[in-house]
């Protein structure tokens, strides 16, 4: 079997107010090449614009990949790495009833399957160049 190809992610959301409109931004990186994907809402929350950025990013790989996927937000990392085998257990509901975003979750356990994937946190704001890069990009989404 041949080695799966490596991808590097950077995703961001952007709320504002929260809840209000807002954006999201995802920088895929794979050797020499880079794709940039945006996109916002009317009404909305950070929250769901930062799965939203995840989801869009992956369903954008063409075939199974190892993907290093890097996000600011506590909530999408610790979700996707810690709390979404209960979730999944319970038949996507928390312990203390429904599961915020529920739609999103399930559409991003979906759009992971095939992929080895690597989930990093990163401090948002502290000058890592392609996290500031599509912070700057969802703040964008928020205006158009």
């Amino acid at each position: 079997m041949s080695e799966l190809e490596t991808v590097t992610i950077y995703t961001d959301g952007a709320c504002d107010p929260n809840p209000g409109s807002g954006g999201w931004a995802a920088l895929l990186r794979y050797g020499k090449h880079e794709k940039i994907l945006t996109g916002s809402a009317s009404e909305t929350t950070n929250n769901r614009m930062e799965l939203t950025a995840a989801v869009e990013a992956f369903r954008a790989l063409k075939r199974p990949c190892r993907v290093i996927i890097y996000t600011d937000s506590e909530y999408l990392r610790n979700g996707i790495t810690r709390w979404m085998p209960a979730w999944r257990r319970r038949n996507w509901r928390r312990k203390g009833g429904a599961l915020a975003n529920v739609d999103l979750w399930q559409a991003l356990d979906a759009a992971i399957q095939g992929h080895q994937v690597e989930w990093q946190w990163v401090r948002g704001h502290v000058g890592i160049v392609d996290n500031e890069r599509v912070d700057k990009l969802a703040r964008q989404m928020i205006e158009k």
